[in-house]
């Protein structure tokens, strides 16, 4: 194999601009195929993004054999049932995130990925982006001493209705969706951790799932993690700030806003700004493809993805 010739399994919204154009960008890969269960809108998806094939079933599109690698971009709960269909047909997965909808489920999709010999790798992309890789290298050089702790404060308008907030397709709710992505950066920064424990209620009782969480993860370091998130603050009062504080600075950034982060040393700041990227998961799919044709370690293997959830069952349990 010498060329990823992809199909993706539920082109919705998520692929339209984050993750779709992405796989015609990359060195070595290509977007062949395209599956919604909404035919017309499959269609409709193939013809915008000049896509040769597009199917209304997923086994269907797994049968093309053009297809030698899926993107799983369902809500997560078919995650599960889709991979174990890729698996039997033989073609490795890249799965969106968050990888399940629980962590037994992660464990079952690591089993059949072992079971089959068929590589898994997960979409927590934002660690490949150069501007969270920059801040692994400034934390691996000491730029502020000594980590002693992180404070993550997100606080967002309460969503519209929709499957994000419905527990048995989201898992739940909109904490499910977007912690991933930070929780993720914290094991990538930090390493593995010794205990983690939470808490989460529904407050305004809108929908189903809790919308607010606290977390606290000591770290196997020493570094002690605190997270706040609540999903029913005013649009005026949005937040999201991660704020890492060292022996001798501090490090201060957003996961989902900016395109920056501030270095603060001896009463001095500095910015460090990056391109906007147009596809947010480009870099990652260019890893994958790499990964996928041998040529390199998983850049965002199902082991992690799994510790992720065990921490957000831990919030939430």
């Amino acid at each position: 194999m010498t060329t990823i010739n992809w199909g993706i399994i539920g082109c919705g919204d998520v692929t339209e601009v984050k993750s779709g154009p992405a796989f015609n960008k990359v060195p070595d890969s290509s977007l062949v195929a395209v599956m919604r269960r909404d035919a017309v809108k499959a269609a409709d998806y193939a013809r915008r993004h000049v896509v040769p094939a597009w199917y209304a079933s997923a086994p269907d599109l797994l049968a093309d054999p053009a297809v030698n690698a899926v993107y799983i971009a369902t809500p997560p709960g078919s995650h599960l049932e889709y991979a174990r269909l890729a698996f039997a047909a033989g073609k490795p997965v890249y799965m969106e995130k968050p990888m399940a909808l629980t962590a037994e489920e992660c464990r079952e999709m690591n089993k059949a990925a072992s079971t089959a010999g068929l590589a898994l790798s997960v979409a927590h992309y934002r660690k490949a982006q150069p501007r969270f890789r920059r801040i692994r290298e400034l934390l691996s050089e000491n730029a502020i001493g000594s980590v002693r702790m992180v404070n993550l404060l997100l606080c967002h308008p309460p969503p519209a209705a929709g499957w994000r907030t419905d527990p048995a397709i989201s898992g739940g709710g909109i904490f499910h969706d977007l912690s991933p992505h930070q929780l993720d950066l914290m094991l990538y920064f930090f390493g593995d951790y010794v205990e983690a424990h939470g808490l989460s209620v529904n407050q305004a009782k809108q929908y189903p799932a809790p919308d607010l969480v606290t977390g606290t993860i000591v770290f196997n370091s020493g570094v002690i993690f605190t997270g706040s998130w609540c999903f029913t603050a005013s649009a005026g009062e949005a937040r999201d700030e991660v704020v890492i504080t060292g022996s001798s600075g501090t490090i201060r950034f957003s996961t989902f806003t900016t395109d920056y982060f501030t270095i603060s040393r001896n009463g001095q700041e500095l910015v460090e700004s990056f391109p906007v990227l147009p596809h947010v998961q480009q870099p990652m799919i260019e890893a994958v493809v790499q990964y996928f044709l041998g040529r390199t370690d998983n850049p965002s293997p199902p082991a992690a993805a799994l510790k992720t959830m065990d921490l957000i069952e831990s919030f939430t349990r």
